[in-house]
């Protein structure tokens, strides 16, 4: 598994590092936002392997302390590192406690209700950096396994929703918007669902039934301003339509 997400991770920045001495002004700022998922998904994998190490070092101490179980002499392979690791735990931890204490209360408050399983977390972790960096068929793949673990997950549902919207997979990307819409009491995440909704009709050219999803998006959070600008896109009927997803609410 780790394999081919740090063979995926690496073909991406040898992609960026060709492209960077290339670009400038808006190309340059699209490969720095990639450079920094790249990073956090890092960080991320070595935060899950200091706990992973932290836990088994615990253990092989616990079986030093039963007298009666026979533990071999040798340093457990572990050993060596546990110290090491608990120490960069540690750095870690205090400053993730620093960017806690700055987290707006609101934003706390989400996280307490996105109270999902470990596992569905870190399938959500991989697909939200696939998603950042356009690669739409990894992160369904990722987002895939967390709504299998969790099918109420709103944060796995939204993801998923909008990465088969950029794949153009409407039926599906649809059917996961109305999902979303029924089980999540958010706001922006309302919003988006009946944006994306309204989006879905408009590539089918169901323009009133469009303009009446977005007319729900802007109710639904008024400070959501892609609805209004679709709406008018889809009023002015001037040729092609130019629609927005509000996929960038996703990568703020």
């Amino acid at each position: 598994m780790f394999a081919h997400l740090f063979a995926t991770m690496n073909d991406k920045l040898d992609e960026i590092k060709q492209l960077y001495p290339r670009v400038t002004g808006d190309k340059r700022d699209h490969l720095n936002k990639q450079l920094e998922v790249l990073k956090a998904m890092s960080d991320s994998i070595v935060e899950h392997w200091l706990l992973f190490e932290e836990k088994l070092a615990d253990f092989y101490d616990d079986l030093k302390m039963q007298p009666a179980q026979k533990v071999s002499q040798q340093s457990p392979p572990y050993a060596a590192s546990a110290a090491a690791s608990k120490e960069l735990q540690a750095s870690q931890a205090e400053q993730a406690a620093d960017k806690q204490m700055s987290v707006p209360a609101e934003a706390a408050k989400e996280q307490e209700e996105w109270n999902f399983p470990s596992d569905t977390a870190f399938f959500i972790s991989k697909g939200q950096g696939y998603f950042k960096l356009h690669m739409f068929g990894h992160a369904e793949d990722e987002l895939h396994k967390a709504i299998n673990l969790s099918p109420d997950c709103q944060l796995a549902r939204l993801f998923m929703a909008m990465t088969l919207m950029h794949m153009q997979r409407w039926v599906d990307a649809e059917k996961h918007f109305q999902i979303l819409i029924s089980l999540t009491d958010h706001a922006k995440w309302r919003a988006i669902g009946y944006n994306a909704l309204g989006c879905i009709q408009a590539v089918h050219m169901n323009l009133e039934l469009a303009e009446q999803y977005f007319l729900k998006a802007h109710d639904a959070d008024p400070s959501f301003a892609d609805s209004l600008i679709n709406l008018k896109c889809c009023k002015e009927r001037n040729g092609s339509l130019s629609l927005r997803f509000g996929s960038a609410e996703l990568i703020r």
